[in-house]
């Protein structure tokens, strides 16, 4: 099965954005299996206002509506290509109740360009990286609430975003409920992605022994304050044993691996770590997972 992870460098123009994934789309007309955009590649900076602007309600789950542009460009790229296009994530604009709020959300359409997950980050970054600079993340968006899996191409795949791989119970509730592969589209920091990034990707594969695939965002955009960041790059895709199989350092583009079910399986038969884990893990992963 092929995996392969897209590296992007948005800013907060929508329709700029989508461009950028249709060229990268169009370079590489052999995608077959699963592809993944990064973290916010629809909008990454911008203030407020403008996040409102660019983000889109959502059809509800599984009616088969027409979405915005975001929404549609996924679904049709996956109907289009035959594969598999987990969104990484856009800014959903909360309805109803939750009007008012945006949320950081995965999409995911199946080869016949049907909607078949949707995730919300659980985890927001409200932090200081060490060069000073702050982030809050929860200033805008609403956290998810729910553990995502689906099933595509006969796998089970767990989804989550960004700040979610460090907190490693995330990703053993998701090996828990039968993940083999689990993406990881990400925004990452430069200080904090020199830092982590691999360390992170490859402790989350070889706890959970599973696939781990981090499409990211590359280069410079301009924040809420009009301030220049920039984020890490980098995306990769890690075997179960937590080796880097694939990896696109800098630049926008691809990375692809082909993920070996048989080595998962040896690897899980020859060190089951979930079997040995104590029922106190246990309950306290269902607990959370609950």
């Amino acid at each position: 099965m092929q995996i392969s992870v897209m590296q992007m460098c948005p800013g907060h123009d929508k329709a700029a954005n989508i461009a950028q994934a249709r060229a990268i789309f169009d370079a590489a007309p052999d995608l077959r299996g699963f592809v993944c955009l990064p973290e916010m590649w629809s909008c990454l900076g911008g203030n407020r206002s403008t996040k409102f602007e660019q983000s889109e309600t959502l059809p509800g789950f599984g009616s088969g509506a027409v979405g915005g542009a975001a929404y549609e460009f996924l679904r049709q790229t996956a109907l289009a290509r035959g594969i598999v296009v987990h969104g990484g994530s856009i800014c959903e604009r909360g309805e109803g109740a939750e009007a008012g709020r945006l949320f950081n959300t995965t999409l995911v359409f199946d080869p016949d360009g049907r909607e078949i997950a949707r995730y919300r980050k659980i985890h927001l970054f409200d932090i200081v990286t060490p060069d000073g600079t702050g982030y809050r993340e929860s200033a805008t968006y609403g956290a998810g609430q729910e553990i995502v899996t689906y099933q595509a191409q006969g796998i089970t795949v767990g989804c989550t975003i960004c700040y979610d791989m460090r907190f490693g119970e995330v990703f053993l509730s998701l090996r828990q409920r039968g993940a083999e592969l689990i993406f990881a589209p990400a925004a990452f920091t430069v200080p904090t992605g020199q830092a982590h990034w691999h360390v992170l990707l490859r402790a989350r594969a070889i706890e959970t022994q599973s696939w781990i695939a981090a499409s990211a965002t590359v280069g410079e955009h301009i924040d809420a304050k009009g301030e220049t960041r920039a984020t890490f790059g980098h995306s990769l895709i890690c075997d179960p044993w937590g080796q880097v199989v694939a990896e696109k350092p800098e630049g926008i583009g691809l990375a692809t691996a082909a993920m070996d079910r048989a080595a998962t399986a040896r690897i899980r038969r020859d060190m089951p770590v979930l079997e040995h884990r104590h029922a106190r893990d246990v309950a306290a992963l269902s607990a959370f997972a609950a």
